[in-house]
This record gives structure tokens, sequence and C-alpha cells, in this order.
């Protein structure tokens, strides 16, 4: 659990989640052109006007937690929703952009399977 990779991987991801979560308060990277369908998803996000927040509050809080090492098992267990609902974004709305949202769900994949040994209890 505590190799090299897993660190990077760990720290990687971290980074990922503070910057993109740090973009839903700050907006200091652009939006990009989305197709209709995804610009009228992302819309309606947006005006509920609290999802994207709680989403970003999430980010940050997980990116922080995986940063600083502290309940990396359940931080990663609370990004699986968050990153397969990025992924299925991309899949059905925004294909183009989908690189982002691969590396995301493919760097919580390869962490949760690192930190298996935290999850076998719940198998039991």
């Amino acid at each position: 659990m505590n190799s090299n990779f897993t660190t990077i991987l760990r720290l990687i991801l971290a980074l990922v989640l503070l910057v993109f979560g740090s973009n839903k308060f700050f907006g200091f990277i652009p939006a990009p052109e989305l197709s209709p369908d995804a610009a009228s998803f992302m819309s309606s996000l947006t005006a509920t006007g609290y999802v994207l927040y709680f989403l970003g509050i999430l980010e940050i809080w997980i990116g922080l937690l995986l940063l600083f090492k502290k309940w990396v098992p359940f931080a990663l267990l609370v990004l699986v929703p968050i990153s397969a609902n990025i992924l299925l974004f991309h899949i059905f709305l925004d294909l183009p952009d989908i690189i982002q949202a691969i590396v995301v769900a493919g760097l919580n994949a390869i962490l949760i399977a690192k930190y298996w040994k935290a999850y076998r209890p719940l198998f039991q």
C-alpha cells in the first residue's frame, strides 16, 4: 500500500481533484465548447444553485484527504460515484473530452485495487 507507485498515483489524483474542485468556485479553467446536450445538462446543474458547489466541496475534501493520506480507503469509496458520473457524462454527452474522465476513474480504480485489503471486511 505504501509503495512509491501508489503514493504518486494518490498525489496525482489528489491534485486533479483539488484543481477541478477549486475551479467550480473560482472558474480559472475556461469551459470547453460542449455539444448542445452536454451544455443543456451543465446549465441545468448550474441553475440548481448548489449541485456544482457541493460537488466542488466534495472534490476538494477528497483531494485533501488523499493529499494528507487521511482515510484514503474511505475517500476512494466516496469518489466512486463521482468518478463514475464524470465518466458517464463524457461517454454519453461529451465523448471528445473523455481523457480526463478516464484518468480520474482509472486512478480511482487502481488505488482501490491497491487498498483492497482495507475493503475485505465489507465482503465477509
